[in-house]
């Protein structure tokens, strides 16, 4: 690399720069002309996967058990009872909503709701497991915790 008094040549890095930037349009047009055809392609199999039964049901019943092992592994840990609660409605407006004919006028808006509340239960699990609540420590204390903690 070509350095100018110690430092990279300010033309150097505004060229990397622009090498980088014309890269991600190049694999973004690539993608665009490539993978716009083939989606094309498959959308009348997406729609009919997407008004299958069969989907939902299959959908919830891969979700249930790594849903309840996440629940089973935090049961001994203090203060988890609202991920717990969270998680198991959202689980339950999943199941209601896949595996419940009588409520089927309604199925959307339950499977809806139980996808939210399962994935932001599981989103804030994540963050609280991680030690990384967002109002409570600042950058650089979350980095030092990431430092102290064990691998």
């Amino acid at each position: 690399m070509n350095r100018f008094n110690g430092q990279v040549h300010p033309t150097r890095a505004q060229t990397a720069r622009l090498d980088l930037c014309a890269a991600g349009l190049s694999t973004l047009c690539l993608l665009h002309c490539l993978a716009l055809p083939l989606l094309v392609a498959v959308m009348p199999l997406a729609a009919q996967a997407a008004d299958n039964e069969l989907v939902h049901r299959l959908l919830v019943v891969v979700a249930l058990p790594v849903s309840l092992r996440v629940i089973w592994k935090t049961l001994p840990l203090d203060g988890n009872g609202l991920f717990i609660g969270t998680a198991l409605s959202g689980l339950g407006l999943l199941l209601v909503g896949a595996f419940i004919e009588a409520l089927s006028a309604y199925e959307e808006p339950i499977t809806v709701a139980g996808g939210l509340l399962l994935g932001s239960a599981h989103l804030w699990n994540w963050v609280r497991q991680r030690g990384e609540a967002p109002s409570a420590m600042s950058p650089s204390e979350s980095l030092d915790a990431d430092c102290r903690r064990p691998k």
